[in-house]
């Protein structure tokens, strides 16, 4: 094979479609010695314009198609090509890729189409010997040549002896001599034609033993042909008789299939039908839950509305008591502190008597918190003066000097105020507030 790694392109074109005398071989062998590289000259004719992926192969005499190539050579482009003209070119085949055997082998030259364009007479890979010389020449030719020969040296020795004499012979003589030259050139022209019109004569002997060959190799495949034609001719009308039963089984088919169609339109309709009722129904569903979850809740708040009505009346009367509480202690207090007030104006000797006999502190029902200066004896000692006054809430003692304002500020600190309805209430207790707040919002 070729050292490229890329395959030529071929086809199966056949002998009868190729066209041989576009591409010429020049000097073609009769034989190669193997072993050694072979040169191959060929002319590029006018009728032929050359494309990058021609190329020359080497084929076994004997081929049909171009994929029966042995070696190949992709074929060079010419460097300049004028219109017209014809092209020598050669391309040299290295011997590791030649044939071993001694067949017969010819060089085709192929284009980027897969069409032999040209081929060249046949030769073969074997040792030159003697038997390969051939000389044509005839008898009578040869014994004329040699008696002139003797009589051209006859007379050259005569001459020899009288110059003078002999001059006009001697021209004559030349002459004889150039004849004899053209003669002898003759005789190798005629030996080479008689080589090559050999060498065409068996390239046209093994050319007609060929298509011999391919005439028996068509008959019998003319004969194929003909089975094969009637082979086709009996599957096509089975065929037939197959595709005129399928067809009236696809006509009943389609019918079935127009059937369906229908059926399947008529469960369309009455699925789509099915499927706006169920959507109905899922609305008013939908609705009538909606409904029952808002009795429900009504209901729910009803009850709740009930219970905060009745935690509103518990707490409406825990709010009077508280109120009438709340006026007796300020009742109280009011007494108290006018009573405090006496006491300061009472002399040191009447503050020591008290002192001996102390006075008990009035007692007080029904106070909230309690007395608030409960924890004070008002006939104290001068020491205890400054206690006399103490939160009724955190228990804090405040001096005797303190404000009455001041007093007041810091108890109301630890009370909440309703803003609606003035009423108090300890910050300690925040929820009892908030419930008040909450009652005040269901009125």
């Amino acid at each position: 094979m070729d050292e490229t790694s890329d395959e030529p392109p071929t086809s199966a074109v056949l002998l009868d479609n190729c066209h041989f005398s576009q591409v010429v071989f020049n000097n073609v062998e009769k034989f190669y010695v193997p072993g050694g590289d072979v040169t191959c000259y060929y002319t590029l004719t006018q009728n032929i314009s050359p494309r990058g992926k021609d190329w020359v192969g080497i084929f076994r005499v004997g081929w049909k198609t171009t994929r029966e190539y042995y070696t190949f050579m992709w074929a060079p482009l010419p460097s300049a090509v004028r219109s017209g003209t014809a092209v020598q070119q050669q391309i040299q085949f290295k011997a590791y890729y030649l044939p071993k055997d001694d067949e017969y082998y010819q060089f085709c030259y192929v284009d980027q189409d897969g069409v032999v364009r040209g081929a060249s007479v046949p030769f073969q890979f074997r040792a030159e010997t003697e038997d390969d010389i051939l000389v044509v020449t005839t008898q009578g030719e040869v014994e004329e040549i040699e008696l002139q020969n003797k009589n051209l040296h006859k007379e050259n020795e005569e001459l020899k002896a009288s110059c003078a004499s002999l001059q006009k012979q001697n021209v004559d003589l030349q002459e004889e001599l150039s004849k004899t030259q053209e003669l002898q050139n003759s005789l190798e022209s005629l030996r080479s034609n008689t080589e090559k019109l050999e060498l065409e004569l068996n390239s046209l002997k093994k050319e007609n033993e060929h298509l011999k060959e391919q005439d028996d190799c068509r008959e019998a495949e003319l004969h194929q042909l003909k089975e094969q034609i009637q082979n086709v001719t009996s599957d096509k009308e089975c065929l037939e008789t197959k595709l005129k039963t399928a067809l009236d089984h696809m006509d009943q088919l389609q019918s079935q299939v127009l059937n369906y169609e229908r059926e399947v339109e008529y469960l369309s309709r009455t699925d789509r039908e099915k499927t706006e009722q169920l959507e109905s129904l899922k609305e008013e569903n939908r609705q009538l839950r909606m409904t029952i979850t808002q009795q429900q809740q009504n209901h729910d708040l009803m009850k709740e509305l009930e219970e905060q009505k009745r935690l509103f009346q518990i707490l409406q009367a825990k709010k009077n008591e508280a109120d009438e509480e709340n006026q007796k202690l300020r009742e109280e207090n009011d007494g108290l502190l006018r009573h405090l007030s006496q006491a300061r104006e009472v002399s040191s000797f009447s503050v020591v008597s008290q002192a001996q006999a102390p006075i008990p502190a009035p007692e007080v029902e029904g106070l909230l918190f309690g007395n608030p200066y409960c924890g004070a004896h008002l006939g104290a000692g001068p020491g205890d003066v400054a206690s006399i006054r103490k939160c009724p809430m955190c228990d804090e003692v405040f001096p005797e000097d303190i404000e009455t304002s001041q007093y007041e500020a810091h108890v109301q600190s630890h009370l909440l105020e309703c803003p609606l309805c003035s009423e108090t209430f300890e910050k300690s207790n925040k929820q009892v507030f908030d419930d008040h707040i909450f009652c005040h919002g269901l009125e």
